[in-house]
């Protein structure tokens, strides 16, 4: 069996998939990303090999994606994560119109077009206060374990309002919260709704009115979060069983058209190194 790596070096974690040429995945990996993206892109893919049982010639192609996607000497190709989270997207809901992609330190908004490929696409990059790392500074704040928050800010019955959109002043607004005796799970899903509403002005940045939306990246994995969107954007939202994953998958399924291609024009080898 022929398997491609899919691997996305993200900013919190680096994420491996091993995906067969039907798309099913067979192995997956994930490592805390670190300087050294060679060793941290080795320890995923070493873990995804595991989970599906076979040695490392067992991989016939590596597309990487993420930050640090130009720093693995052994990959075949290397794609842009917004390139692959789309492809992802559409694979997994090919009705869906929208990706937001909201990640430990960007949320991306990306308005799809034929065959999962990016039309337009709009960033947040300038603030923390609007992207996952946010969730993980508050956190430590009010003491909850990230992995906490999704569901703490479901017991929530008066979110409070973080209105700052910089991330220092954001965090001030949690503290006199704090200071105010509310509840930490009105304070959380207050935060979930202060991004969910800048995530919504993205989307709308991209042309969204209607249509079918794709939630993608670690921070759709909080319960909280995807209510709080569902609540505020009033459109139809597809939620991936493994959310943090879908971007690999789309440089997995990215290396497979390639490897297809290289078919097709009778390369040796079945496939084509990438500069």
């Amino acid at each position: 069996m022929s398997l491609v790596a899919g691997i996305d070096l993200g900013s919190g974690r680096t994420k491996a998939l091993l995906v067969d040429e039907a798309g099913i995945v067979r192995g997956r990996g994930v490592a805390r990303t670190r300087g050294d993206f060679e060793a941290v892109t080795s320890e995923a893919l070493a873990l995804a090999l595991g989970e599906a049982g076979i040695a490392r010639d067992g991989v016939q192609y590596v597309a990487t994606t993420g930050l640090g996607r130009y720093s693995v000497s052994f990959r075949d190709i290397q794609i842009t994560d917004l390139t692959c989270g789309a492809r992802g997207a559409a694979f997994l809901f090919p009705s869906t119109e929208f990706v937001l992609d909201m990640g430990a330190q960007s949320t991306r908004a990306v308005r799809l077009r034929e065959h999962g490929k990016v039309k337009e696409f709009h960033m947040n990059e300038k603030c923390a206060a609007g992207s996952g790392g946010f969730l993980e500074r508050a956190a430590k704040y009010l003491e909850v374990e990230v992995e906490e928050i999704g569901g703490r800010a479901l017991l929530s019955t008066a979110p409070q309002t973080i209105s700052s959109i910089c991330a220092v002043l954001a965090e001030s607004e949690i503290i006199n919260h704090v200071s105010e005796g509310r509840s930490v799970e009105d304070i959380l899903a207050g935060i979930h709704h202060s991004l969910a509403e800048r995530a919504l002005m993205q989307l709308k940045r991209v042309g969204m009115k209607g249509g079918e939306v794709t939630f993608i990246g670690g921070v759709a994995l909080q319960a909280g979060m995807v209510k709080a969107c569902q609540e505020k954007w009033g459109v139809t939202i597809h939620v991936p069983a493994e959310p943090q994953y879908t971007t690999a998958l789309g440089a997995a399924l990215l290396g497979w058209q390639r490897v297809k291609k290289a078919r097709m024009a009778g390369v040796p080898g079945e496939t084509v190194r990438a500069a």
